[in-house]
């Protein structure tokens, strides 16, 4: 169960990397988070509200240029990066009970 939590992250991981390099837009990149419905699941609540809200601001951030939306994409892709590696915390332990 553990490496298919881990295989997730991964391709979430991969999405984020992508969108970054202008492979794939911001509808794919949510697309892809919003697959990985078993590693949100198995962590704790929070984990996949926090993951919700920044998708949908993200979203609603493609709407707009960047001058004229509130939220920045630039920092939004870091809290991204900042939530999958907390995600790995909890699903590394999950691993090694």
């Amino acid at each position: 169960m553990s490496n298919d939590l881990s295989q997730s992250l991964d391709t979430m991981r991969t999405a984020l990397r992508q969108l970054q390099e202008g492979e794939i837009g911001v509808a794919a990149l949510c697309g892809a988070w919003r697959a990985q419905g078993a590693v949100l699941s198995a962590l704790p609540p929070r984990y996949e509200q926090v993951a919700e809200d920044l998708l949908g601001r993200l979203e609603a951030g493609s709407l707009f240029t960047e001058e004229s939306c509130s939220f920045s994409q630039h920092d939004l892709i870091d809290s991204l990066h900042t939530w999958l590696d907390k995600a790995s915390e909890p699903v590394q332990r999950l691993g090694g009970s």
